[in-house]
């Protein structure tokens, strides 16, 4: 049975790097643009772009929504990797939409309130992206996350394409050894920026719950029951949004099924 602490991060490195590669001459693309929080997933993903396209070729974008005061483990990043960045404040955007809903007699939920920084930080990346050279998306979610539906449509889980997504948290820390990083930005808890609590406090169990489940099908009965309902609750968010087919022709190929029933 596949043990997380067998996990060889350096003999994994060398293809993920070759496909990040093909990904991005895929997308046309020549700078990766990179959201840095200063976690371990973006300091892992700044990282492997550095690796993948070379430093010169790397933008990591620092989206404080007002005040971050962990803001320094993101500085640290892009210092440490040499790469350019850019500090962008992206509370004038999110308390725009919050004073016009207002305005407009529109009380925002507390889901609003979560979802709206991330979802405005990933169309902050694309507006940089899309005026840097070449510049391209990459999405910085982790398996853990993922199976659990602890991202945000539109928003974190958005990207041209996922390097680490099918990694478990332990995995990408592996990784982020693997490339030199210090412990400081792989060890830091991930949290929500809004009240204070980390992701696993918001889910009610630890990443290492949901890695040992999804590798070797082992879990606390009522934790398992989480999981599972967490996992089907969110599967939405992974696929391509449903198009109705209407049995008019197409008679050109494109190389995908997407315009087939």
């Amino acid at each position: 049975m596949y043990d997380l602490k067998d996990f060889k991060a350096a003999d994994h490195i060398p293809a993920l790097l070759d496909w990040m590669r093909a990904q991005m001459k895929g997308c046309g693309g020549k700078t990766a643009v990179v959201g840095i929080s200063g976690g371990k997933d973006s300091s892992v993903i700044a990282a492997l772009c550095v690796e993948a396209y070379g430093r010169e070729n790397v933008v990591g974008v620092l989206m404080p929504d007002g005040v971050q005061p962990d803001i320094d483990y993101s500085n640290g990043i892009v210092d440490f990797l040499g790469i350019k960045h850019y500090t962008f404040n992206i509370h004038g955007g999110t308390s725009g939409i919050l004073d016009e809903m207002a305005r407009l007699g529109i009380e925002a939920s507390r889901q609003t309130t979560v979802n709206l920084p991330s979802r405005i930080r990933m169309a902050t990346l694309y507006a940089i992206a899309q005026s840097v050279d070449a510049g391209i998306v990459v999405n910085t979610s982790n398996l853990s996350e993922d199976w659990v539906g602890y991202c945000t449509i539109y928003g974190d889980s958005a990207g041209a394409f996922s390097p680490i997504g099918m990694y478990t948290t332990e995995e990408v820390i592996a990784i982020g050894r693997a490339l030199g990083l210090p412990e400081r930005f792989l060890i830091k808890p991930p949290s929500d920026g809004l009240t204070g609590k980390t992701d696993e406090d918001n889910l009610g169990f630890p990443y290492h719950a949901v890695n040992e489940y999804v590798r070797k099908g082992v879990a606390d009965p009522a934790i398992k029951e989480q999981i599972d309902r967490k996992h089907r609750a969110s599967r939405f968010k992974f696929e391509t949004i449903p198009v109705y087919h209407n049995g008019l022709p197409i008679v050109i190929e494109d190389g995908t099924d997407f315009y087939k029933e």
